[in-house]
């Protein structure tokens, strides 16, 4: 198997590790969920040989997963779907979306964006994406700042609402997740901190919507894969 991964594309120790036993015997091989989405990638996006030794792979755990209940094919062809989707839509697709945050209609224009690889002061690799937008009719740039923070290396993305902007932070942080969520179809979370600041906070869900842009696709396949 894990010949057959390395063939297709896939990097041990990135995209999957394998195990051996203590005493010898027969391992196996674990593949995260990073490693899958990369798979499904390969299966559509790779050429020759790969791609069809990935979407042979594809159909292969998918079937597995069927057998296994279909709570655990869900799952899984939510990851398959996720990495299918990289790369296959462009932020100019995103003009006039309408879109429902706190019981108000937003119409949400995206203008353009870009995503860079980039480390903390701590030296922890994050993703920076930044997005140009229009949200009824107020222009501004966003930065949602993506990093693994927490102890279980969950990934959150934080972008704060700014007190100068029209209508306030509070109108900013609205108009930011009517953004987040008209490019990822999901509804961000809003944190109000101590201080009175807002934060607009992202989870993966978001970070694969986002990943269909062929424009912050390629950063964000780095950022999962390590590669900063």
């Amino acid at each position: 198997m894990a010949k057959r991964l390395k063939a297709m594309g896939l990097v041990r120790g990135r995209h999957f590790t394998v195990r051996m036993p203590k005493g010898g015997g027969m391992g196996y091989v674990l593949i995260p969920r990073d490693g899958l989405e990369h798979a499904a990638w390969l299966s559509v996006h790779g050429k020759g040989r790969r791609q069809r030794m990935a979407a042979e792979f594809i159909v292969y755990i998918l079937r597995r997963a069927r057998e296994r209940g279909e709570d655990v094919y869900e799952k899984a062809l939510e990851v398959v779907e996720a990495g299918r989707a990289r790369g296959s839509m462009g932020l100019a697709g995103v003009k006039g979306r309408e879109v429902e945050v706190n019981n108000r209609k937003h119409v949400v224009t995206v203008v353009g964006g870009a995503a860079e690889l980039d480390r903390s002061q701590s030296g922890k690799p994050l993703l920076r994406i930044k997005i140009t937008a229009e949200v009824d009719g107020v222009k501004n740039s966003y930065t949602i700042t993506f990093g693994r923070y927490s102890k279980d290396n969950k990934i959150s993305g934080f972008a704060m609402a700014r007190a100068d902007a029209p209508g306030g932070k509070e109108a900013d942080a609205e108009r930011l997740a009517a953004l987040v969520k008209a490019l990822t179809g999901k509804e961000p979370w809003t944190y109000h901190m101590k201080d009175g600041r807002i934060a607009v906070i992202c989870g993966r869900k978001h970070l694969d919507g986002l990943a269909r842009y062929a424009e912050l696709a390629e950063a964000i396949a780095k950022w999962l894969d390590g590669a900063v």
